[in-house]
């Protein structure tokens, strides 16, 4: 049976007991220190017994003072477990968890972000990157994208993108001097080279778009290679060289001028991304918003600049 406790009293004690100081309780609680006085005096006469021994300074609480403020101070830190429990598991049916690779999130997905955000204000996506080596397993993320074959047997898999491999450069590059306007001319410039080579032959390199197009590579190339995706792209767009631009990284810094194709030639590569979740989580409402809202973003993102977009 639970009686009719005065719990503003309680609450105001189980501060003056825990602070040893009427003004510092009242303080912590946003009211007055005289209001403070007044529960505890309220509370003292409920139980019929002194709580404190008052002080000019402190006030020290009695032996039952004592055992009651530890029983109130236990209490309230369950009650305080139990509604922070409570409140993040409410957050976390709002939040949608994507694992995803760094060069696709910076490059691809930020920009965009702030389109999900307005379209459905009640739901939040987090997002951790990992270097996708390890196949997806569904634990630490609602949904991954993931880049390659495809392959993540025991998961719901569908593909988002293709890829298309093309060079870029920064517009004042191919302009300037030594220009870009043939092949050749790789010779006299820095070629960018991102180190991701997981896929072997199938790997987004300058030989594989060479072997594709039917072209042949200048014969030394000065090459600098880094380490992710999206460094590769910026260091494009800041005129260090030419890069192997990969379709859809670059779509939107084709788009606003920062990149251009000096060369017409654009083959597809046998890597995708992929969408990625346990079978389970598709039942899950917000998983469906945010694959339903990342496809359409991804059906309507922008077509390569003078490259008529086909549906492999």
């Amino acid at each position: 049976m639970i009686i009719n406790m005065p719990f503003a009293s309680l609450r105001a004690f189980e501060a003056v007991c825990r602070l040893s100081n009427f003004s510092a309780a009242a303080a912590e609680l946003g009211v007055s220190q005289s209001a403070i006085s007044q529960h505890v005096k309220v509370l003292e006469e409920w139980l019929g017994q002194d709580l404190l021994l008052r002080g000019a300074r402190r006030s020290e609480p009695t032996l039952e003072g004592e055992r009651l403020g530890r029983a109130i101070s236990e209490g309230l830190g369950r009650l305080s477990d139990v509604c922070i429990d409570l409140r993040d598991r409410k957050r976390a049916d709002r939040t949608i968890i994507i694992s995803c690779l760094p060069g696709f999130a910076f490059t691809w997905l930020f920009p965009r972000l702030l389109r999900f955000d307005l379209a459905h204000p009640d739901l939040s996506i987090s997002i951790t990157t990992d270097t996708g080596q390890l196949p997806f397993s569904g634990t630490d993320a609602d949904v991954g994208i993931r880049y390659g074959l495809g392959d993540n047997p025991g998961f719901h898999v569908e593909r988002l993108m293709p890829e298309r491999l093309f060079p870029v450069c920064a517009p004042a590059l191919q302009d300037g001097v030594p220009g870009l306007a043939t092949l050749s001319d790789l010779a006299h410039h820095t070629v960018l080279q991102d180190e991701n080579r997981n896929f072997g032959a199938s790997s987004p390199t300058w030989e594989y778009w060479a072997r594709e197009a039917g072209v042949r590579l200048p014969d030394p190339m000065r090459t600098r290679r880094l380490g992710q995706s999206n460094l590769v792209i910026q260091a494009a767009i800041e005129g260090l060289g030419v890069a192997l631009g990969r379709e859809p990284l670059v779509v939107d810094a084709l788009v606003d001028g920062k990149l251009v194709r000096p060369f017409p030639e654009i083959v597809s590569s046998p890597l995708s991304y992929w969408l990625v979740c346990r079978a389970g989580m598709l039942e899950s409402a917000k998983v469906q918003v945010f694959m339903s809202w990342i496809k359409s973003e991804a059906a309507n993102q922008p077509q390569i600049p003078g490259f008529a977009k086909s549906n492999d």
